[in-house]
């Protein structure tokens, strides 16, 4: 494009700019996007539904005059609804799904100004760490083809990385932000539970703990977006205490001297050496830039926290699938949907009220748990994941596995949960790989992880930090400090400059 070779370069705020002195057009955004895209898809594939024609619509109708206007945009495939797009979730189940509506969400993205021309990749329902749906196959790290890009907001996560777009959609039921971020070396923020609207469909997903964002490549425009989108909606169960400020005023503020309390260890496991070393390494940064950095981890069951979470994804797979078939006015069946799929729903059927009333219960003393944590510690700073990416397949039952999960459906009782090593295996294989994530879903606190450490092979290695509930503003000050003592923008993977 002769307007804009450098694009890459540019933020989503740079581009907005750029549209506003009119130095660039938005129909010249989207044709850089879509040659990116073009080059780049075949052999990630993230994106699996194309909008080139929706988005030409969009602009020749007039865009709005949004803080990102003109901005190229990627919408991620769950749970954010664009209406007259198709929606498939990762899914066979719902080929054909076309949501008469946009989500909340997306009528704030429109609203912001930006340009939506693609929905990315995602796994099946969103319910893994890796971005390989039977449906649409592996989703590939741009850093190395042939590694996961982390799941579930993969596609979205490999766009970002490999400079399609400077921001993607997605969202965060158990990491699912963070977690591809990590793998793919770009800033990925959960906000708090209640901060980004969840409707007008849900009230809540996933009893709360999943929400909606974005994944970028620089700290301001994840702080920016949150500005655009964040705010109670008609309808809202409850409320969130509303910023003092715009997030983005908080970018570059002095974060002041932080108590950041650190773990090296993981319940289901050891670190790996090089998660190690990105562990080490931030806490040498942390002490240089003046924080107060202690070794402890809050006093927190994080095996009896999995197992819990295990009930509530289970409870909401089975409900999930139960309204899938009601709005096709057709039941979902067994040969529908993945085996992992299928045996979490059948965990779902068969629990009792009070399996789900206990594990809200879990949830609620971790919480506290938590909120006392707090009044010692400003931040807490894990590993975002034990491991850096993992070569594709690795957690892809094979057929024994495949085979084993279909044979829940003749089962009884809360049978997953007590199924031999096999069974086991896979969810531990799961957990073992992200043993902190899901801890601030669960509590609904906002956490973030930033890209600080890559490995001798070249792969990203993320480090998560979570704060009190309600307080983005701390962590958007702590990111944007981190992002000038290390920066990564300029960090690309080869195949983002076409090597």
């Amino acid at each position: 494009m002769p307007h804009l070779p450098e694009y890459a370069e540019y933020d989503a705020q740079d581009l907005a700019a750029l549209v506003r002195r009119n130095d660039v057009t938005p129909r010249e955004l989207l044709a850089e996007a879509v040659a990116r895209l073009e080059r780049i898809n075949p052999r990630v594939n993230a994106v699996v539904t194309p909008l080139y024609d929706f988005a030409e619509k969009e602009i020749e109708r007039g865009l709005p005059d949004g803080f990102f206007s003109g901005v190229p945009f990627l919408l991620k495939d769950l749970v954010e609804e664009l209406a007259g797009a198709p929606m498939q979730m990762g899914s066979r189940a719902c080929r054909g799904y076309i949501p008469s509506r946009d989500s909340e969400m997306v009528a704030r993205f429109r609203r912001s100004g930006v340009v939506i021309f693609g929905k990315t990749n995602t796994p099946e329902f969103g319910l893994t760490i890796t971005t390989e749906s039977e449906l649409y196959g592996p989703c590939r790290n741009p850093w190395n083809l042939e590694h996961t890009t982390g799941g579930s907001s993969g596609g979205s996560a490999a766009a970002v990385a490999a400079g399609v777009v400077p921001v993607a959609a997605g969202n965060d039921g158990g990491g699912s932000i963070r977690i591809p971020a990590s793998c793919c070396g770009v800033f990925g923020f959960k906000p708090s539970r209640a901060r980004n609207p969840s409707g007008p469909s849900a009230a809540e997903l996933w009893q709360g703990a999943a929400v909606s964002h974005v994944l970028t490549r620089t700290v301001r425009d994840s702080a920016a977006f949150l500005d655009v989108t964040a705010g109670p909606e008609p309808g809202s169960p409850y409320e969130i205490r509303p910023s003092e400020r715009p997030f983005l005023e908080e970018v570059g503020c002095p974060p002041g001297r932080l108590r950041i309390a650190f773990t090296r260890k993981s319940p289901f496991g050891p670190l790996h050496p090089e998660v190690l070393q990105a562990v080490d390494d931030t806490v040498s940064l942390l002490s240089e830039l003046g924080h107060e950095v202690d070794e402890v981890f809050p006093p927190i069951d994080l095996e009896r926290l999995v197992r819990s979470f295990l009930v509530l994804v289970g409870a909401e797979v089975a409900a999930d699938l139960d309204l899938i078939g009601y709005v096709r006015r057709q039941k979902v069946r067994s040969t529908e949907v993945e085996a992992t799929t299928w045996a979490l729903r059948m965990l779902g059927q068969s629990l009792r009220a009070a399996d789900l009333a206990k594990a809200r219960r879990d949830f609620g003393f971790v919480t506290r748990s938590m909120g006392r944590f707090h009044l010692e510690h400003d931040v807490l700073m894990t590993p975002t994941l034990a491991v850096p990416p993992w070569r594709l397949g690795e957690l892809t039952p094979n057929t024994a596995e495949r085979l084993l999960l279909r044979s829940i459906a003749i089962l009884h009782a809360t049978v997953f949960l007590k199924l031999p090593a096999t069974t086991r295996r896979m969810v531990s294989e799961v957990f073992s790989r992200s043993p902190f994530t899901a801890l601030a879903n669960i509590t609904g606190q906002p956490a973030m992880s930033v890209p600080l450490h890559w490995t001798e092979q070249g792969l990203p290695v993320g480090i998560q930090f979570i704060a009190p509930l309600g307080e983005e503003a701390r962590l958007f000050r702590l990111a944007a400090q981190l992002e000038q003592a290390r920066p990564w923008f300029d960090r690309r993977p080869p195949l983002a400059e076409g090597r």
